[in-house]
């Protein structure tokens, strides 16, 4: 699959939207990726799960994490795709944590699967639990990379979309973002 057919996919199925947005990094951008809307029908979520397996596949992996809860449904997928074990991370007391008991080996070869990064910060939290944990992270794979490879968290990354996307501080917005009032669609 390429990037241009992935973008399209998000055309189709009305999840690449266009307006005034806060993410969850805080920046305000004029487009916005809503994984959900685009991953709601199984099809969908086969195709973009078996193009970020194929671009994996040879990193090893036994086992996909992902951060709850944008990247549930597509690093459940992958994980499907590789025939791998798959777990999540999720929020307690604000900050990701791994629970349910959900259990990392001493150097079990992990890939983290996020839906969107612009920041990295979900993932970053991810990669430092797996750690936490001895584990082994391979990499990181994702739908969409905003940052346009910019982005370094010091592993091998893969996506299947991966363009620059402005993103702009809330204290320095361009005029035609401080005339629109802005949405906040994605997680908290």
């Amino acid at each position: 699959m390429t990037s241009e057919e992935a973008v399209q996919i998000f055309r189709q199925t009305g999840a690449l939207l266009e307006g005034h947005f806060i993410l969850r990094s805080g920046f305000h951008s004029r487009q916005f990726f809503q994984c959900a809307l685009a991953l709601e029908q199984m099809p969908t979520v086969e195709k973009f799960g078996r193009a970020i397996a194929d671009k994996v596949r040879k990193l090893g992996t036994t086992t996909v994490i992902s951060p709850a809860m944008g990247g549930l449904v597509i690093g459940q997928e992958v994980a499907r795709q590789l025939g791998v074990r798959f777990i999540f991370v999720e929020k307690e007391e604000g900050k990701l944590a791994l629970r349910r008991g959900f259990k990392i080996s001493p150097a079990e070869k992990i890939l983290i699967v996020e839906d969107v990064v612009t920041k990295g910060g979900r993932v970053q939290e991810t990669i430092d639990i797996v750690r936490a944990h001895a584990g082994n992270v391979l990499g990181v794979a994702m739908v969409v990379d905003r940052s346009n490879g910019a982005v370094d968290l010091g592993v091998p990354m893969f996506s299947l979309i991966s363009l620059k996307v402005e993103a702009f501080p809330a204290d320095k917005l361009p005029p035609d973002l401080q005339k629109t009032p802005a949405m906040k669609p994605g997680s908290k």
